[in-house]
């Protein structure tokens, strides 16, 4: 197994039918855990990708009925390399 995570940013607050929607996703076999971030929010997904793909995951959160914005990257942009001095 390998576990891995993807956030999504959304628009406006998931309805009630959304958040049951996006419940009933732990059945699907490869869904380890869902995690909502009302203030920034976010939803942080941790799933198998042994047997799920990133296409398929977001698949799903647009299905529940989420209205997903953006997929952001768990990788904090890093810093420029300064340029070595001249010679």
């Amino acid at each position: 197994m390998t576990t891995v995570d993807i956030l999504f940013k959304y628009a406006t607050p998931p309805s009630e039918a959304a958040v049951f929607a996006l419940a009933s996703t732990k059945d699907v076999y490869g869904i380890r855990r869902l995690s909502f971030d009302r203030e920034a929010r976010t939803l942080l997904i941790e799933y198998d990708a042994t047997r799920l793909t990133p296409a398929a995951v977001a698949k799903l959160v647009r299905e529940s009925g989420l209205d997903v914005e953006d997929e952001l990257s768990l990788i904090p942009p890093q810093p420029e390399p300064e340029a070595a001095p001249a010679a």
